[in-house]
């Protein structure tokens, strides 16, 4: 119909022609001999297993021909739906992929309780919390924590601070209350990191339904959050452990916060999605090493 665009369905992908032009059924080229079959007009070539994800992308066995050649357009494409997300790896090796890592873990923890001689199997029941932390608290309903920015993010921070500084503190020392708590606080700044994968999934997540902290705030909000519960945390601990007489602890908790607030404002707030991958590889050792001077502190 001319002047107007009209749909093609080909080998699974789907097409707009351009107005004026006249639709031709596209047609595979012959990859065991490569002649095409129709001389007096290319095909497009179009493997069943590739899908087109713009007008430019080339045929796998003809890489001379796109879709563009043919007066067709590729409908644009949701943000990280191409082929990737349309043929997820095959279930079974997902699930046994998940049963490998949670037994290999309890396993483990299991092992470094009677290698650390505990009573309690403290390290097994850590590991136990973590995996269905992970497993299903996190990512499953009906709780989900990962639909809201605020618990989720939390229960990230958790998992990259507190579930690994208490079980290093179990096995190699004494797992008292103020650790728990100190710990626990210490998540927050988990959370402000978890928040930095969030700016360059923000589409994804609106489109979800998610309540991702830049999709509930905005950008410009949430990346204040963000380095807001880094940096606070931090300066807490170490007026924290000031006020508990390690003044050289303190002061070196200080030294490493301050280049990271540098590098927050060279990079991260003044364009978070495209410096997050350079922030972080900058930022996050210097909030890994005030980690450990903490943790160095609180067990001596």
């Amino acid at each position: 119909m001319a002047g107007l665009d009209a749909g093609v369905a080909c080998g699974g992908g789907s097409y707009v022609v351009r107005s004026g032009a006249v639709p031709s059924p596209p047609r595979p080229c012959d990859t065991r001999d490569g002649k095409e079959r129709d001389p007096a007009r290319p095909p497009l070539s179009h493997h069943p297993n590739a899908d087109f994800c713009s007008s430019d992308r080339r045929c796998p066995h003809r890489p001379d021909q796109t879709a563009a050649d043919y007066g067709l357009v590729v409908p644009p494409t949701p943000p990280s739906s191409c082929t990737r997300l349309q043929r997820p790896p095959p279930l079974p090796r997902v699930i046994t992929q998940i049963w490998v890592l949670l037994l290999g873990g309890l396993g483990l923890g299991a092992l470094l309780d009677i290698w650390a001689g505990h009573d309690f199997p403290i390290i097994f029941y850590l590991a136990l919390g973590g995996s269905l932390l992970s497993y299903i608290i996190y990512s499953a309903p009906p709780l989900k924590l990962k639909q809201n920015g605020w618990i989720g993010n939390f229960a990230l921070g958790a998992s990259y601070i507190g579930l690994p500084w208490w079980a290093g503190q179990a096995l190699f020392g004494t797992l008292t209350t103020d650790i728990v708590v100190l710990t626990c606080l210490y998540s927050i700044a988990g959370l402000g990191i978890a928040i930095v994968n969030d700016f360059k999934s923000i589409e994804g997540d609106r489109t979800l339904g998610l309540q991702s902290l830049p999709v509930a705030f905005g950008m410009e909000t949430a990346k204040w959050i963000c380095v807001g519960a880094i940096d606070i945390t931090q300066l807490s601990v170490a007026a924290y452990l000031l006020s508990t007489g390690k003044l050289y602890y303190a002061l070196a908790l200080l030294g490493l916060t301050i280049p990271q607030v540098i590098l927050q404002f060279q990079y991260f707030l003044k364009d978070p999605v495209k410096y997050d991958v350079k922030y972080q590889a900058s930022a996050q050792p210097f909030f890994v090493f005030g980690l450990l001077v903490t943790a160095l502190a609180t067990s001596h």
